[in-house]
């Protein structure tokens, strides 16, 4: 994608795909290989507790003549961990820091409060992909995602950059203790931004029990379903299906609403907020604080504005309504 005006990030914006998954090239494995993970990715979601051996005995009940050192490849191969904590089976780095878990109690009440991610492995019709999202955990909405055929630091850090540059700042940020995560190059980041850094327990699945749903419902009702044909195809396949989870998908911890509506009412709700404050204020003061916010944001430096601790759309955008008002 040589050019000689436009660069990698302006050609992407074009084309309508993140410059994180630019190369869509499948990883590759054998066909035999590719249904085991699949099989082993279903009875993973259920019981997340099967270690290499059970789930080799699992394998072998279906008929698969497989040992344990070729599950035990697939499961890091698909970034599996097992949700009971064992001695020396953590793949993460013993150099990176560890951070306590911070949503332990904690009460969830506001967008931008928490957002959660995390990394899963995405079955092809010819090899695979792996899928990274962040989540908002107050609206379960979907607030970046991004393909890759590997899963380094500084892929799931463009990712985090790329959320914060277009949705804010969260308060909280939680990861499990993944290598990719721990990184300095991931912590730093979020140092950053000021951003408090909460790490999941090892072993305990409930710590990002949102995001795992995230997956679940991603897997069943569209990735098994329609197994995608290349990188291009499954990335066009996931991107409408979190338009619908965003948009059209309703959830039974929201009150039976969608994400998308969780948002709107915070939308309608500040936009009420800043009329009032309009009246008090003057329209041109409050206009240039928002150009002001969203400067210091969009280049990492942070903002001791109150007013806007939860407003979870772009401050520029919001201005410019203002404008028309």
């Amino acid at each position: 994608m040589e050019h000689a005006q436009l660069s990698i990030s302006e050609q992407c914006r074009i084309l309508g795909i993140h410059r994180s998954g630019l190369y869509y090239t499948p990883k590759g494995e054998s066909a035999l290989n590719l249904r085991l993970m699949t099989l082993i990715d279903k009875e993973f979601f259920d019981k997340p507790f099967y270690g290499v051996r059970k789930m080799t005995h699992h394998l072998r009940h279906f008929g698969y003549h497989v040992n344990q050192k070729r599950v035990r490849r697939l499961y890091r191969l698909m970034d599996l961990r097992v949700i009971y904590a064992k001695k020396n089976t953590s793949k993460a780095n013993r150099g990176h820091k560890k951070y306590p878990y911070l949503l332990r109690g904690l009460k969830i009440e506001r967008v931008n409060q928490v957002w959660a991610t995390d990394i899963t492995w995405i079955p092809m019709q010819r090899g695979f992909m792996y899928l990274i999202a962040i989540i908002d955990l107050h609206s379960r909405y979907v607030v970046y995602w991004s393909i890759s055929n590997s899963m380094d630091a500084e892929w799931c850090t463009e990712v985090l950059e790329e959320a914060i540059r277009t949705h804010g700042t969260p308060e909280v940020f939680n990861t499990d203790q993944g290598s990719q995560f721990t990184s300095i190059l991931f912590t730093n980041a979020l140092k950053k931004h000021e951003i408090k850094i909460s790490m999941d327990g090892k072993g305990r699945a409930i710590d990002n029990v949102f995001i795992e749903r995230l997956w679940r419902s991603l897997k069943y009702e569209y990735v098994y379903l329609n197994p995608a044909n290349g990188g291009v195809e499954l990335y066009k396949g996931v991107q409408k299906y979190f338009e619908f989870y965003n948009d059209e998908r309703i959830h039974q911890n929201l009150n039976y609403k969608t994400p998308k509506d969780s948002v709107e009412n915070l939308l309608t709700l500040n936009h009420l907020v800043f009329l009032d404050k309009i009246r008090t204020h003057g329209k041109d003061a409050l206009i240039e604080s928002l150009r002001s916010a969203h400067d210091s944001i969009l280049y990492g430096s942070k903002v001791e504005i109150t007013e806007f601790k939860d407003v979870l759309f772009d401050l520029k955008q919001l201005g410019d309504w203002l404008e028309r008002i």
